[in-house]
């Protein structure tokens, strides 16, 4: 039986096109700090022409498998989780997957036999971050589980309509290694799950890259009702 399964290795990437928010605070007309200290953020990294999810995933994952010495052919299981959408009918996983090819352009028997997924565009933020940890995880901890490493990569380009929300937009890629006898182990029976119907921020016009923010955010409750519904 697996112990301590969890993050065993971590990388991330940031564009390096940013917005500085002190400048951004004076496009606004906002006062001063009140997004580098309300936000306590510096600058706000966006995706330029040449750059995307998919671009900044294939960057974070050579990264990491670079940086830690793991050979392609130790990854048994791939997820991807994110809310931006490039082509609607074609995952951000299937990019990946050049990463795991061989020279020849011939799919290794590795390729053949990883599990790879894609989150469903309708998850929000919380399960396009927290869900394809959690499935890694669960994954190790089962009996399913191959011994090899489980890969999860969250990516996101933030982009939203001049208002109150634009200037907690921003863009970035995390890859993370999950595994046994992680330095990060999670405790998953210690873990609760809920879910509530809200439009606090959603995506009815896909023709749109701008997600529709209500005018009082219904966070705050929906946060109060996780909160009241997982108490034992």
């Amino acid at each position: 039986m697996t112990k301590n399964v969890g993050i065993l290795a971590m990388d991330i990437y940031f564009p390096p096109t940013c917005v500085q928010q002190e400048a951004l605070e004076v496009h606004d007309g906002a006062s001063k700090g009140k997004y580098t200290i309300g936000l306590g953020q510096d600058c706000m990294a966006f995706c330029s022409e040449v750059e995307d999810v998919i671009s900044m995933s294939l960057t974070v994952v050579t990264s990491l498998l670079e940086k830690y010495g793991i050979d392609p052919k130790q990854i048994g299981r791939l997820e991807v989780g994110s809310e931006t959408v490039i082509d609607k009918s074609k995952s951000i996983k299937t990019f990946l997957m050049q990463i795991f090819e061989l020279e020849t352009f011939h799919f290794s028997l590795i390729c053949m036999y990883l599990f790879a997924i894609d989150l469903p565009l309708h998850q929000d933020w919380f399960d396009a971050v927290f869900l394809p940890l959690f499935n890694c995880v669960n994954w190790v901890e089962s009996s399913s589980w191959d011994g090899r490493y489980g890969l999860v990569v969250c990516t996101d380009s933030a982009v939203y309509a001049e208002g109150p929300a634009r200037p907690t937009g921003g863009a970035a890629a995390i890859a993370m290694l999950v595994g046994p006898d992680a330095p990060i182990a999670f405790e998953s029976k210690l873990r609760g799950s809920h879910m509530s119907h809200a439009y606090d921020f959603y995506k009815p016009n896909l023709a749109s890259e701008y997600p529709v923010i209500l005018p009082a955010p219904s966070f705050p409750f929906v946060l109060l009702s996780i909160v009241l519904h997982c108490q034992y």
